[in-house]
Parts: C-alpha cells; structure tokens; sequence
C-alpha cells in the first residue's frame, strides 16, 4: 500500500484475526469429535496471553508465566471442551494436575508441528509486544523439540513455509 491509502473505516484486520482463531476452535472441536484423541502424529503447541480476559489458570502458572505461556496438547491432557469462545482442558505441570480456561481471543499461537503448520496472532493491544518466557514444560511426552530459551513456539515450526502471519500495517 502506499501512504496516499487512506486507512480503512472497515475492521479487516480485526475480522481475519477472528476467523483464523476460529480455525482453533475447529481444530479442537474435531479431536473432541473424534473421542480427544490426536490422530497420527499430531500434536499441538498453543500460546496465549494469561493476562487476557477470560483466562482462567492457576494462581502458581499466572505467577510463572505473568504475560504468556505456551501449553502442549499431546499425550497427558483430559477433559478437552470446546465453545464457541473458548476451550477448557486439563493438563499436568511437574505432576501437578490443573484445569485451564482459554478464550480463542488470547491465543498468539497455534501450531502443529507434525505437519509444519502454524497460525500467528496478533495481539488485541498493539501497543502489547510479547515478552520472552519459559515454555510451560506440562508433561506431555513431546515428539518434536520445543522452542527453547524462550522462543515462540511458532517460529520454531520449521522453514515458516505453512506458518500464517497476518500483519496489516497501520499509518503512524
């Protein structure tokens, strides 16, 4: 675009990170469907921002994780719900159970690495840049490396080629 684009009195950018967040939820609502069991290899590596409304965890994972976390839906999860909002699942942290709440809105990250594949949000505040974190090392058996010394999980889904980043530039 150039700077004679006047800017958009139309939500674009708002309405695509809604709908490829919606590709989470279907995602979820077929492993649910197919009896919360993860076909093949698949595997998933979801961050979010535990700050964001609606996020309901652990007094001891918000004081770990204060602005965000990257969970992984493997091997050791349970009570997987989706809605139209959000899901629910229940996870283990050093033998610890524990039952996490996360709204579509506070996902930053999706990916699969079994299958190259990966989704990247923005945040709802842009003036919110994401701040390094441990991944949270639940105990799912993992068949890929996780990010490590802080890094996305998305970055590390291998060459980016099926990794999807939606960036619409804003005029300062």
């Amino acid at each position: 675009m150039t700077e004679d684009t006047p800017d958009s009195l139309i939500p674009y950018d708002e309405i695509v990170q809604e709908a490829l967040r919606a590709v989470v939820g279907r995602v979820l609502g077929e492993i649910v469907a197919g009896g919360s069991e993860l076909p093949g290899t698949h595997h998933f590596y979801i961050t979010f921002k535990t700050e964001a409304q609606g996020v309901v965890i652990p007094d001891h994972l918000r004081e770990r994780f204060p602005d965000e976390m990257t969970i992984v839906l493997q091997n050791k999860f349970w009570g997987l719900v989706v809605r139209d909002d959000g899901f629910s699942v229940g996870l283990s942290f050093n033998q610890i159970p524990a039952e996490l709440e996360i709204p579509y809105a506070a996902i930053t990250a999706f990916v699969d690495p079994a299958v190259d594949f990966g989704l990247q949000f923005q945040a709802t505040d842009t003036e919110l840049a994401p701040e390094e974190h441990d991944d949270a090392e639940n105990d799912g058996e993992a068949q890929s490396k996780p990010a490590a010394d802080g890094e996305n999980a998305a970055e590390d889904a291998g060459d980016g080629s099926n990794v999807v980043t939606i960036d619409f530039g804003r005029k300062k």
